[in-house]
């Protein structure tokens, strides 16, 4: 393979497919559609907001604001939902708007007064957690039709597993993100970007009007995700979804990102995060794991991952020098 920058990704897919061969040996039933759409759904929410985290840290950046974004984005809608008595579709227009420019307004502070993204987005993560707390401090259940509408959606798929409509707005999110990233101009800026401010600006890459833009869509992407959250859990809590940043993060590593930008693809965070799915599926087939196993395995495989992108990073000086 003369491309090394493939590397990470094409392990990724190999270890995915991998594990699912040892799943299935043991387990049969893991290889049925109902177990695939269970796993779409149950992730979706996580592979909505790792796409915005991708694009972020392709561009050498961070976004440590994305958990507690997903838990207002749950509350907001619940106590609109309850209070005002707008249709689900304008709450989360309305959502969608207040997410993005969030998202915006933090990397105009990262850009304009050259701050650091991890200092700018933890304060942003707080500012987020604090919102949600201000509007509830108590899990807010979300009683309407249709959103219940919306949590019943599915498409029953061979073998009578169910497609839900989360589990196709995650897919939709991925093509989405992969255009964005890999067809646009934005995204060879973010690309441009992720290999240093100096190397973008000799490409002509607009850094400020772009870092602003990178986070606003990590901000929509994360209040995408906020909305899906609520239909899957079917209401809003200020703890919900603490440590989910961390989590995206993994999965976009895992996924053959590099941590330090301008490399990856986003349909690597998809195998990321169904990797991380299928870790915590096995151990509810096995019954006889704790659940810790999953942080545990999500830990060992980050570290493989981070020393597969040290070696990478190596193998390319090495061969810069040499031509």
């Amino acid at each position: 393979m003369k491309n090394p920058r493939l590397y990470p990704l094409f392990a990724t897919i190999v270890i995915f497919i991998l594990a699912y061969l040892v799943c299935y040996i043991q387990f049969p039933f893991m290889l049925s559609t109902r177990v695939a759409g269970n796993l779409l759904t149950d992730n979706a929410y996580l592979g909505i907001v790792a796409v915005g985290m991708t694009v972020v840290i392709l561009s050498g950046g961070i976004d440590l604001s994305v958990g507690s974004v997903i838990a207002f984005s749950g509350v907001f809608i619940a106590v609109m939902l309850r209070d005002t008595g707008l249709h689900p579709m304008v709450v989360f227009a309305m959502l969608l708007v207040l997410t993005t420019a969030f998202g915006a307004a933090m990397g105009w502070l990262i850009y304009t007064l050259g701050m650091p993204a991890f200092i700018v987005t933890l304060a942003g993560m707080f500012l987020a957690r604090g919102l949600a707390y201000m509007l509830t401090i108590d899990s807010v259940p979300i009683d309407n039709a249709f959103f219940e509408m919306l949590q019943k959606a599915y498409w029953l798929m061979p073998g009578k597993g169910r497609l839900t409509l989360i589990g196709v707005i995650m897919l939709l999110a991925f093509v989405f993100g992969h255009f964005v990233a890999h067809k646009t101009r934005f995204g060879a800026n973010v690309f441009a970007i992720g290999g240093g401010d100096q190397t973008a600006r000799l490409m002509g890459a607009r850094v400020g009007r772009t870092t602003i833009m990178i986070y606003a869509f990590s901000g929509l992407m994360a209040g995408l995700a906020g909305i899906v959250f609520a239909i899957y859990t079917g209401s809003g809590y200020p703890l919900a979804t603490v440590g989910t940043e961390l989590t995206a993060i993994a999965t976009v590593v895992i996924g053959g990102t590099i941590l330090t930008g301008g490399a990856g693809y986003v349909f690597g965070t998809l195998f990321g995060v169904l990797t991380m799915g299928l870790i915590q599926t096995y151990i509810v087939f096995d019954g006889t794991l704790s659940s810790w196993w999953t942080k545990m395995a999500i830990g060992i495989l980050l570290l493989l991952f981070i020393l597969l992108q040290k070696g990478l990073l190596k193998l390319t000086v090495e061969r810069t020098a040499a031509s």
